[in-house]
């Protein structure tokens, strides 16, 4: 009976929360079609709603901790969910991500991607893509904020491990400017796939930036060690082990 509740909350959840993503879409529209600002300002107020709704409605509360990354700056964070977007964009100044091409035909999300600065990557060209995606940033990047990139190229589920890829390393290199790695635990309360949101403390943790500078293949082994170390730690925090399921 609790399960099926939890279902239904998390059912209506989903529908408030896209429905408030078109009808803020909509509004800013106008604005956001001539200024980034208005852009910034849509995605973070549906930012702001996900948060409150997701804590009253089916119990998911989240915490952001950490140095928050400012300035020009690359933040390679762990991906579980869309939760992790959320937290990151209301949190940092200007962020703007790395994303799959394919999102920019996503009604809504795909123009505001666009007008907020993020840059699409096609994913099936392993090494033309990391040229393209190089270069793409890097005209980007005139425009300050901080560049979000995935390392693992995907959500992955809690306990469950993918390689992380090289692209980041690449960046790290080229654009010779800071990292903060990011730690997350929301696929446990979010997860990739379903209906079900299970109520509990959902954590973004920055961690502390790293310099740059370092040889590519010490930076990305680094890297992974400090995401998955701490997001191995925020997965216990909230009683899951993920040792369990590898």
């Amino acid at each position: 009976m609790a399960y099926a509740l939890q279902w239904i909350r998390s059912l209506v959840f989903i529908v408030t929360i896209y429905t408030a993503m078109l009808v803020l879409g909509i509004v800013f529209a106008p604005f956001a079609l001539f200024t980034r600002e208005a852009a910034f300002m849509a995605c973070k107020s549906f930012c702001v709603f996900t948060r409150w709704t997701a804590r009253w409605m089916v119990g998911i509360r989240t915490e952001v901790r950490g140095p928050v990354p400012e300035g020009e700056v690359i933040v390679a964070a762990k991906h579980q969910s869309f939760l992790d977007i959320l937290l990151i964009f209301h949190t940092v100044p200007r962020a703007k991500f790395i994303m799959k091409r394919e999102l920019l035909w996503t009604p809504i999300i795909g123009i505001y991607a666009k007008r907020i600065g993020c840059i699409p990557v096609n994913r099936g060209k392993r090494g033309a893509a990391i040229a393209k995606m190089v270069q793409d940033v890097a005209a980007e990047f005139a425009d300050p904020g901080q560049l979000v990139i995935y390392p693992q190229g995907t959500r992955v589920p809690p306990g469950q491990y993918l390689p992380y890829k090289a692209g980041t390393g690449v960046l790290y290199e080229s654009l010779a400017e800071p990292c903060y790695p990011a730690a997350t635990n929301v696929g446990l309360f979010w997860p990739k796939k379903g209906i079900i949101r299970r109520p509990g403390l959902a954590v973004v943790e920055f961690l502390d930036p790293m310099p740059p500078g370092m040889a590519r293949d010490a930076f990305m082994a680094e890297l992974e060690s400090r995401i998955e170390t701490r997001s191995d730690m925020l997965m216990q925090e909230a009683g899951f082990d993920p040792d369990a399921v590898r």
